[in-house]
């Protein structure tokens, strides 16, 4: 799998899904330390977990709510839980990624 993580982070459990992530399971929330190759776009979606993201290598093109902003290494983002949105990278990227389980 791609990305620049330390070995502890690297001996964690693959995430399966639609993109390449480690993940660290805690409680009420999953960490996924994910990494995306240049030219990756993720088509709109949403889900039940309202997520949190920092960049930490790289740039996440997000489209939501109409806008499509910029996210470059040090800035946070939120997708709030049942948000469609999409995303697009254009160069290798990495990030960790918080998705917390919303409270009933």
């Amino acid at each position: 799998m791609p990305g620049k993580y330390p070995d502890k982070i690297r001996s964690l459990p693959l995430y399966d899904g639609r993109f390449d992530a480690y993940r660290l399971n805690a409680d009420g929330a999953d960490v996924l330390f994910a990494s995306y190759p240049a030219g990756t776009s993720i088509p709109p979606h949403s889900h039940d977990t309202d997520n949190y993201g920092v960049i930490v290598r790289g740039e996440l093109i997000l489209h939501m709510a109409g806008e499509v902003r910029r996210y470059g290494v040090g800035d946070w983002y939120h997708v709030p839980a049942h948000a469609e949105h999409a995303a697009e990278f254009a160069q290798e990227t990495d990030e960790i990624e918080f998705w917390f389980t919303p409270n009933p």
